[in-house]
């Protein structure tokens, strides 16, 4: 009778456990499986801001640009010294560190070429015009136009690329053409950027091989019960609300969200997307001002952007959860170390310093946040080829 009842015991539990089968996850859930997939992903977006920005020659122009530490005015900071491959394209740092020291975190820029808008409060609305404008910032790379056109004229390889895509550089004097040249910089930077693409991860395998209607039994393809049970409360949104900025193939909606994580201490730096859309309409660098290439309606998100609204106030732009594993500390001014602090500010949080929280109270037990959390780890993926440190000459 005693192994009776064991086994009995074992049977029911067994039945507890969700089992690996495909057909465990119903239409509703296959569908929310397939729009998270990166073979979802539309192709590469056009910028029409950038003519430049799908011609190889400027792209591994700027390639080389990106990580030329001369492109700062203490010859130590390079675009790479906040955006490294090894941690997938951020620094690993609370808050970015150039000449000094910033008050936002540096978020990776893998992907980045799907966005609408650039930095946390989304300020820019273009690659180029924020690599632009972390050059000129006197926190980050502290360089001014002149300067960055003299490290290109000092530079024989530098010149020889610049001529064979934008023509020849302008002399000292041009006002005009100093600043055409620096957007031109810009360009082939956002050229290189834009080839920083995801790549499929272990959780995209596994979809593949749902919608394929077989089991993921290949290598790099299975998730654990614990994984799978992760991914199955991430799709809850009932449970974990995190659909609600978190959809799509890139795993964010790129738009803005009041999820109080301002800092009280900063108040003045933490209105968010309440001002960065107003700077982003002001920018002389914007895809509607004159040194963009954009013709007419071809700026539809900056034309239609909503610029009132109290839900801005607080807002920060919601971050890509694609290798979210290694893009630590967290939130836009990187006061959330782990990942394991991050799920815990969405059990704790009520209200927000400054306007108004969306979270509501998340449902899910203690176990299903761990279980979450282990399911963020299979988003992880290499970074694609071609975009590492170049040698030159080449």
């Amino acid at each position: 009778m005693r192994k009776l009842g064991l086994l009995l015991t074992f049977v029911a539990l067994a039945a507890a456990q969700p089992s690996a089968r495909a057909d465990d996850w119903s239409p509703a859930q296959i569908d929310q499986l397939r729009s998270l997939w990166i073979g979802g992903l539309p192709p590469l977006p056009p910028d029409p801001s950038n003519k430049y920005a799908d011609d190889p020659r400027a792209a591994e122009f700027g390639r080389l640009l990106f990580y030329d530490k001369r492109l700062s005015s203490n010859g130590k900071v390079a675009c790479a010294s906040c955006h490294e491959p090894a941690k997938a394209f951020s620094d690993g740092r609370p808050v970015a560190r150039g000449v000094g020291v910033t008050d936002r975190n540096a978020p990776t820029i893998i992907g980045a070429a799907w966005n609408g808008w650039y930095f946390w409060d989304g300020r820019k609305d273009s690659q180029w015009s924020q690599a632009l404008a972390s050059m000129e910032n006197p926190l980050e790379m502290n360089l001014s136009r002149d300067k960055a056109l003299g490290v290109l004229r000092r530079d024989p390889d530098y010149r020889r690329r610049y001529r064979a895509v934008f023509g020849d550089l302008p002399g000292a004097g041009d006002v005009e053409g100093v600043t055409r040249a620096f957007v031109n910089i810009g360009k082939a930077i956002a050229a290189f950027e834009r080839r920083v693409a995801p790549q499929p991860s272990r959780f995209d395998r596994y979809v593949q091989a749902r919608l394929e209607g077989r089991e993921p039994t290949k290598p790099g393809e299975k998730l654990s019960l614990d994984e799978e049970m992760g991914l199955r409360a991430f799709l809850s949104v009932e449970q974990s609300q995190c659909l609600r900025c978190h959809n799509g193939p890139l795993f964010t909606n790129g738009t803005f969200h009041n999820i109080g994580s301002q800092n009280r201490q900063a108040a003045n730096s933490e209105d968010g997307r309440a001002i960065g859309v107003r700077k982003a309409m002001a920018d002389e660098f914007n895809c509607l001002g004159k040194w963009s290439d954009a013709g007419p309606g071809q700026c539809p998100e900056l034309e239609f952007a909503r610029v009132e609204g109290d839900d801005l106030k607080g807002a920060f732009k919601a971050p890509s959860l694609r290798n979210v594993a290694r893009t630590g500390p967290y939130f836009h001014d990187g006061h959330v170390k782990t990942l394991d602090d991050v799920i815990w500010h969405y059990r704790t949080s009520h209200g927000a310093p400054l306007g108004q929280s969306e979270l509501e109270a998340a449902t899910m037990t203690g176990t299903e946040f761990e279980q979450l959390r282990i399911f963020l780890n299979t988003l992880d993926s290499p970074a694609p080829s071609g975009v590492g440190p170049p040698r030159r000459g080449g």
